[in-house]
């Protein structure tokens, strides 16, 4: 591989002197020259050329020049938005008012996140009693200069002497263990490092996790994931004392977790060989003659997953013979499905899942993408439905045995985050705590509508804006989805979507399939050789809006992030006609070479692989990166990823930039934003939040041509 001709990215640094100017002249953009190198792989007896691979090496110089050269075009276009500070200041006022999670209680203190408003991490809180002085457990924020350092898992041990929590630097998944003694709040001496895709479980005076071989420094945030382990860590030990719990030697591309139930009798192992199915595994720790874990359910074809244990039963949540789940209890010993007694028997709603608290059940459905809480005894009885304050999202239904109350939290895309407390005997919800974010609650709504996708299924979309808009066909729209990986998209409010809707924009989310919103039925009909339903379904959203007047074409803005950004890409590739700007974020392009890096294994039971002869043509026919059309005049976009992405690992995002630019005909910008110091997501301070927010918006308001208009602040909600 040569090295990038430095020569061409100095000159390409001096034309963005320019870029300002074809800005306002709504001229195309002088972009970086990528180079192309002639690599060609065969498929199966199909020649595919990946010109950009290159650009998969994130530690080479080129590489790094280059990101540099794209990051300063897209600054500069940036820059001369005239609206941009406006949109910035306006964030800022609506991001700072205070935040606070659901209280939990461990041992004699409850403890509670919050961030002021524009702290770059929430801070850990504990106060004896509902009442007593809050003070500082947990403060992530100094732990690194710019707020990247975030809090991960957290797990106290069981008598509350001592608290685990990892944390993760940078946005990256790679995460460390740390041990904090609870009353003095003293750090030990313990760290564990090299933990990813893990929970810790307390056992007595230590806990178990899962973690990987420590990897080479060069490839730590992309080479393949390969031998998760599970270990036991004893407090005051160091890592290299850890006994080794688990590992499967015979399948390298497995995923294990163990976890135990709330009296620590039962430790449940689960493994997985991708983000569907699983396989779960016990051993019961009062019997000294169980040395190896046995086989509760033989996996991969399902979901099973346990709840809790009813004494020396185990509470299982399935979708055998249930796509939309049902909970059963098993007697260990005799684990066979036809000895499963049914607790709650599958409803018309799916079941996401089951808490535990006072010696209850507390299920969760979704009716239409809206969460439906109901209350059961531990046989199986109904008690009660719980009534929530409307049509949103709740979460947080559980706590421990001996508990009579806990708190959950309830919101709405126009609704934020509200903190209630919830009495067990007698099934009241008291309001706790409301949010304090300066908007009008009263001055917006949300609708569900639903429209026939092209295969004839209905599809509901959730739409979100002031009231009093009216539907003429001219209206901007932000069109989001995701649809994969068996993932909801219900009801959630975001300050950054209620700037969008206070400029005069529709916010419509897509519950596309894909995900669970109707069940594992709807989640198949959107993976592997189906996923074309997915985007039929994005597209189908899109034609509905504009059919019924509530915008058109040129007022439409699509985004999405991960396998999102994947289903932006796809839409815009088949249907560049139908969207004026697109905003993939940190999205799966190649759907050839996915699975070579980091976890990207794992989605081979979602998507298929193209290493197999039947599913590499589905594969092909949709991946973003292979479908771009040379010539064609594609939407405005906006490429963003970040450099700690090791999750779906930046070159995705690279390639398909560099393949955009050279294959765009037209005056609309094609840009890639490239954020340092940063992941998938997770964890993302405060402050990058803000500045990406006012990127994406100030490139979507000038492109759909929307100007910044000056909100009252209205009253507190």
């Amino acid at each position: 591989m040569t090295n990038l001709n430095h020569k061409h990215v100095a000159m390409s640094m001096m034309m963005l002197m320019g870029a300002g100017t074809a800005l306002a002249q709504n001229q195309p953009l002088k972009y970086p020259e990528t180079k192309k190198v002639d690599t060609v792989d065969n498929y199966h007896g199909t020649q595919i050329a990946d010109p950009y691979r290159w650009l998969e090496d994130d530690h080479a110089d080129d590489t790094k020049a280059w990101v540099d050269a794209q990051n300063t075009v897209t600054q500069d276009y940036l820059a001369s938005i005239p609206f941009r500070g406006q949109i910035k200041q306006r964030l800022e006022a609506l991001w700072n008012y205070p935040r606070y999670g659901a209280p939990f209680r461990e041992g004699k203190y409850y403890y509670f996140y919050k961030n002021d408003g524009l702290q770059n991490q929430a801070v850990l809180y504990r106060q004896e009693g509902l009442n007593g002085a809050p003070e500082v457990f947990i403060d992530p924020n100094k732990l690194s200069d710019k707020g990247t350092a975030a809090l991960g898992n957290l797990s106290f041990s069981k008598d509350g002497r001592y608290c685990a929590y990892l944390i993760a630097k940078a946005g990256s998944d790679w995460q460390e263990a740390f041990v904090m003694d609870v009353e003095s709040k003293k750090l030990l001496q313990d760290k564990i490092d090299w933990i990813k895709f893990s929970g810790l479980s307390w056992k007595g005076d230590g806990f178990y996790y899962s973690r990987y071989d420590a990897p080479d420094e060069q490839s730590k945030l992309s080479k393949k994931n390969e031998f998760h382990k599970v270990y036991f860590h004893k407090v005051g030990t160091s890592q290299d004392q850890d006994p080794l719990i688990y590992v499967d030697k015979e399948h390298p591309l497995r995923n294990a977790g163990v976890g135990l139930t709330e009296d620590e009798r039962f430790l449940i192992l689960s493994t997985s060989e991708g983000t569907s199915g699983n396989e779960v595994w016990y051993r019961d720790l009062q019997d000294a003659s169980q040395t190896e874990f046995k086989l509760l359910v033989k996996g991969f074809e399902y979901e099973p997953s346990v709840v809790e244990n009813v004494g020396d039963k185990l509470l299982l949540l399935t979708n055998h013979d249930a796509p939309n789940y049902k909970l059963v209890l098993v007697d260990p010993k005799k684990p066979a499905k036809e000895n499963w007694k049914l607790i709650i028997p599958e409803q018309p709603e799916v079941l996401q899942g089951v808490g535990t608290a006072g010696g209850k059940l507390f299920a969760s459905y979704l009716k239409d993408a809206s969460t439906r809480i109901v209350q059961y005894d531990v046989t199986g009885k109904k008690d009660r439905d719980i009534h929530l304050p409307g049509i949103g999202a709740a979460g947080g239904f559980g706590g421990k045995k001996e508990d009579g109350q806990f708190f959950y939290t309830f919101s709405s895309f126009v609704a934020p985050p509200t903190i209630y407390k919830y009495d067990i005997k007698s099934g009241k919800s008291e309001l706790f705590r409301k949010s304090e974010v300066k908007f009008n609650q009263d001055d917006y709504e949300t609708k569900q509508v639903f429209f026939t996708s092209k295969d004839g299924t209905k599809v509901p979309v959730f739409l979100s804006y002031r009231k009093g808009l009216k539907m003429n066909g001219q209206n901007p729209v932000l069109l989001y989805g995701y649809g994969g990986f068996n993932i909801p998209m219900t009801p959630s409010f975001s300050v950054s979507n209620l700037f969008f809707m206070e400029q005069g924009g529709i916010y419509a989310v897509v519950n596309l399939r894909g995900g669970s919103e109707y069940g594992e039925a709807w989640h198949k009909a959107g993976m592997m050789e189906k996923k074309q339903n997915v985007f039929d379904d994005f597209i189908g959203a899109a034609e509905y809006l504009v059919k019924e007047k509530y915008t058109n074409p040129a007022k439409i803005a699509i985004r999405g992030g991960s396998n999102g950004g994947l289903l932006v890409g796809a839409a815009m590739t088949q249907r560049p006609d139908l969207f004026k700007v697109a905003l993939p974020a940190v999205g799966v392009m190649d759907m050839l070479r996915f699975q070579k890096f980091t976890i990207g294994w794992a989605w081979v039971t979602e998507y298929g692989t193209s290493e197999k002869a039947d599913q590499f043509p589905y594969l092909l026919k949709y991946s973003p990166l292979h479908n771009l059309k040379e010539g064609t005049s594609y939407p405005a976009t906006m490429v963003t990823t970040a450099d700690h992405d090791d999750r779906v690992v930046p070159a995705h995002s690279f390639k398909y930039a560099a393949a955009l630019q050279a294959a765009h005909s037209g005056p609309n910008p094609v840009l890639i934003r490239v954020e340092k110091q940063a992941g998938h997501g997770a964890g993302k301070p405060t402050s990058k939040l803000i500045d990406e927010a006012t990127d994406i918006w100030s490139f979507t308001m000038f492109n759909l041509g929307m100007n910044f208009s000056t909100v009252t602040t209205g009253k507190k909600m």
